[in-house]
């Protein structure tokens, strides 16, 4: 099956985005760089927010930028993972934000491959804030192979 075909068998919806203030996935020269998209769960890990709540967050924010590079490109088909940035909202003693960031890249896995074209580098870093109070915001960086 392809990556398309995959992310489709999984539940990830596909719809027309409407351009807004920011470009929500761009392309230059043979990349797709996602801006940042957020969790619809808002709160702080390590105050009341688990970790399996962040990984679902953090998966969550990874199926919406699916569907943006989608909107850019037609297709997920042809494209190799990068780069992940994930952002986390945590209290300063909370060391977890690996395993919040892991629901994303676990979709990258699923997706593109664990050892193929879905092997990527990747952050996961604690803020204190993040825009709107959410849990978790991840960006990232795919290139086009075809």
């Amino acid at each position: 099956m392809t990556p398309q075909q995959i992310a489709e068998q999984l539940g990830i919806s596909f719809e027309k985005q409407t351009p807004g203030y920011l470009n929500l996935c761009i392309r230059s020269g043979n990349q797709l760089i996602s801006s940042g998209h957020v969790s619809t769960l808002k709160g702080k890990l390590g105050e009341g927010v688990t970790v399996e709540a962040g990984y679902a967050a953090a998966r969550d924010c990874m199926a919406k930028i699916l569907n943006s590079v989608w909107n850019a490109n037609g297709t997920l088909d042809g494209l190799r993972v990068l780069k992940v940035l994930g952002c986390v909202n945590s209290t300063p003693d909370f060391i977890e934000q690996h395993l919040v960031i892991n629901g994303a890249s676990d979709l990258l896995h699923e997706v593109f491959g664990k050892t193929g074209d879905g092997f990527h580098a990747r952050s996961a870093l604690g803020f204190a804030s993040l825009p709107t109070g959410v849990a978790v915001e991840v960006e990232a960086i795919f290139e086009i192979l075809a």
